[in-house]
């Protein structure tokens, strides 16, 4: 059992992009794959399936089955992907595929960031973690269990992280996402911080440099004009920024995604 890959596709809109996340593909035996939209519509391609894609809904793909996803011209789709290599549960992923779309309900995003977050850490248990984090929703879908949103302190968490998605092109301060989702900045951060293993800012500060490696991918927009866009003060600190996160320059990173979506 292994978790391969988390992605965070943030408001797919423009033609390269477009391109890459439609491409009809398929994954190895043994292996299935989520796709949790959380907003924009579309449509998802599964085998000889075609299904309507809304916010909220689920898709289980299993290994080998051809698929793609096609965002609608005026909508941009946002979404997770999880692939997992677990073969001794693929006939649970098999029962779960027949039941595509699956409406699990637009409070997900938390437990999917969760997802992702273990998934990709460094650490053997966390990402065992998430493994067992999917495996165990994915049960109780299959048992037809009613799947509770998600409440409380989290859903707050739910409302910061899309409120930092949707101004990410805006100058957003600590204060104005605390004021957002109506709790102290100071107790905010620390809630933030004990779930997310971040604070608000740095994640902020993440998502932006997302949406600067889809901006250098799918636009012909300049460097600067990027980093005006993203309401960085200058192009040398976006420069600095994207460098520390990625280990490449902007245009570097241009270059070869370029070329990786050419071949």
């Amino acid at each position: 059992m292994e978790l391969l890959d988390a992605v965070f596709v943030f408001q797919m809109h423009e033609q390269q992009e477009l391109l890459w996340h439609q491409r009809v593909h398929s994954h190895e035996k043994g292996q299935f794959e989520l796709h949790y939209f959380v907003s924009g519509s579309g449509t998802f391609s599964n085998a000889h399936n075609r299904y309507s894609i809304s916010p909220g809904s689920l898709f289980v793909t299993t290994g080998e089955t051809i698929h793609s996803i096609e965002a609608n011209e005026e909508e941009s789709l946002t979404y997770y992907a999880t692939l997992l290599f677990c073969p001794e549960e693929l006939e649970l992923a098999k029962r779960l595929e027949t039941m595509n779309p699956i409406k699990v309900g637009t409070n997900w995003r938390f437990f999917f960031e969760e997802v992702r977050d273990k998934g990709l850490s460094q650490t053997r248990e966390l990402r065992i973690s998430a493994c067992h984090q999917v495996l165990g929703l994915l049960y109780n879908l299959a048992a037809g269990t009613k799947i509770e949103e998600v409440k409380g302190e989290n859903i707050r968490l739910e409302k910061a992280i899309r409120y930092m998605q949707r101004h990410v092109f805006d100058k957003v301060d600590l204060q104005m996402i605390a004021n957002h989702v109506q709790l102290d900045h100071s107790y905010f951060v620390r809630l933030f911080k004990k779930r997310m293993n971040t604070t608000p800012m740095q994640y902020y500060s993440n998502l932006q440099l997302e949406a600067a490696r889809a901006l250098l991918t799918s636009t012909n927009l300049s460097v600067k004009e990027i980093a005006d866009r993203l309401q960085f003060c200058s192009e040398f600190h976006f420069s600095k920024r994207f460098k520390q996160s990625t280990g490449t320059s902007p245009s570097a990173y241009r270059k070869t995604h370029l070329q990786l979506l050419g071949s």
